[in-house]
Order: C-alpha cells, then structure tokens, then sequence
C-alpha cells in the first residue's frame, strides 16, 4: 500500500477505533459487561475517554477500587513509561509528563515508600529524558528518575516461555520492585504496526538489536511470558501518532482520541489499544503470539469492560 493510502486508510479506521471505545457505543463492552459506566464487579479494562488525563486517570483508577488495589503502604514502584526519544510531549512519541506525574502522586496517596521511573531510550538518555518532560514531571512529584545508561544494571534472567527470546538482560529495577506500573503511549510503529503496552517492556532489557535481528514481534510476546508482570497497564491514548512512528516525522499523521485505557491484561490491553487505533487486533503479529502463549486474551470477547467519560 502506497504511503499516502495507507495515511488515508489508518485515519479512517481511527475514527471507528474511537467510537468503539467511546462511552456512548456498546461495541467494546463484551455480552453481559452492562451499560456503559456500569460494571456488576471490578472491570477487566477500563476506557476513559477525556481531554483532562489527570481526571481521566482519577476515573479509571477508581474504578478498580484505587492505586491501593494495585500498591500497598511501602511497596516500591517502578512505573516505565514510553521515554525513548528526544521530542517534546506534544509530538506524541512518548507518554504524556502530566499523566505520569498523576500516577507517581497515586502511589504516594496508596503509601508507596518510593517510586521510580527508567526507560532505556532509542536517543541519548539525557536528552529523551528531558526533552519528553517526563524526568521533571516525576521529580516534581516527589519520584525517582533512574539512569538506563550502563550494562551494570542489566542482569541475565531466562525467559522459559521464550521460543526465541530464551534469556535476556533486564534492568534491575524491573527485577526488584514490589510493583510494576506499564505507562505505553499508543502510536504507530514501523516494524510492528503498532507501538504499545507489550512492546513497551522492550525498554527494560539490553539489547534491543537482538529483538529486531530474530524476530520482532515472536520476542515481544516472549518476554510477556517472563515472570515478572505488571500489576497495570495505562495506556496513553490522547494524542495518537498513526505513521513515522515510532520517532514521528514532519509527515506524521496524527489523530486526537483523548483516552486512557487501563488494564491489569497486557495482552487484551493491547488488544483494545489497537480497537481505538482503528484496528483489528489481529494485525498485528505479537497479540495473537501473546494469547497462545497463554500471557493474556487476544480479544475482548467474554470481559467485563467498563467505559467512561470525565
């Protein structure tokens, strides 16, 4: 498909993505998941759909019964954020600084003893990390910004579901954390179509190439199978980049959806991520890898999926 087709063709679908999981369809909510805002128990996935995403966060936290559903009083946190490249928040390759210092202060108010954040980035550490807003963000919070930088603090785990991706070099923090916050933002991605939740975990290993030299989208769905999870995943869905990603270009294309989606799911997450892109899950190699491997639903059938509005 010529460039400027598929500009034209992911634009569209963008828009349906969006009604899907807007609080006035029924079209996300599995059979039996109830009207929307209603939910009979605590929700599998929960989409919020609001230009504040500090309240939009507020919301969906609330209804899985608060951050203290997910951090308990001193618990350490780690919360890895897309910080991979040097450009400012509103070129839409990174997570949004205000979503992230929203949930740092969560963790503090659920009694968390300290909160950190790392990624390791595609572009000079220093540089992603300040340009995105989100070391500063963090900070203002009362957070930790760790450096990603050496080799030291990687260490070897093995990943025994991997059918590739059999070990690899995972940032300590990743290992020691009571709890492990994923905080993607959805966009669009050159070698897999999409960038989110899943692909984000890419940040807490070494060696990035060896992903892009065996096989993409077989080593994302891997290192999901790795023992260490994230109790949630928020997705940055606001303003979504839906071409040159995952860096962005003067030509990328954009589409302003104004969501968060949140899930304790990352393969179903992932799944309701690439729904509001304008997608069908199943494009995109890695989820359907992520559900036969057992990590998580490939999906939305039989879930109880909430959506709001703030």
């Amino acid at each position: 498909m010529k460039r400027r087709a598929f500009c034209t063709a992911v634009l569209g679908a963008a828009a349906t993505g969006l009604a899907a999981l807007a609080p006035s369809s029924l079209c996300l909510a599995a059979p039996g998941g109830g009207p929307a805002g209603v939910s009979p128990s605590r929700p599998d996935l929960v989409a919020v759909q609001g230009e504040n995403v500090a309240a939009a966060l507020d919301k969906g936290l609330a209804a899985f019964g608060g951050m203290e559903t997910f951090v308990k009083p001193g618990q350490t946190v780690l919360i890895k954020p897309n910080m991979g490249w040097a450009v400012a928040p509103a070129g839409g390759a990174n997570t949004s600084p205000v979503l992230m210092r929203q949930l740092v202060e969560h963790c503090f108010r659920a009694g968390a003893k300290k909160v950190t954040c790392f990624d390791n980035p595609c572009d000079h550490w220093r540089d992603a990390y300040r340009e995105s807003g989100i070391e500063a963000a963090v900070r203002d919070a009362g957070g930790v910004v760790a450096p990603p930088h050496s080799e030291s603090y990687y260490h070897p785990v093995s990943i025994l579901g991997g059918k590739i991706l059999a070990q690899a070099k995972v940032h300590e923090l990743y290992m020691e954390a009571d709890v492990i916050l994923n905080a993607p933002v959805l966009k669009h991605h050159g070698g897999t179509g999409l960038s989110c939740a899943m692909k984000n975990l890419m940040g807490v290993v070494w060696d990035r190439r060896f992903y892009h030299g065996r096989g993409l989208d077989q080593c994302i769905a891997d290192f999901t199978t790795y023992g260490r999870r994230p109790a949630l995943n928020i997705v940055d869905a606001g303003r979504v980049m839906l071409s040159g990603g995952p860096r962005g270009q003067a030509s990328s294309q954009y589409k302003k959806l104004d969501l968060l989606i949140l899930g304790p799911d990352i393969v179903a997450v992932d799944a309701a991520s690439a729904l509001a892109y304008g997608a069908n899950p199943g494009q995109f190699a890695y989820i359907g890898m992520g559900e036969k491997m057992g990590v998580g639903k490939g999906t939305l059938e039989g879930l109880n999926v909430q959506r709001l509005r703030v």
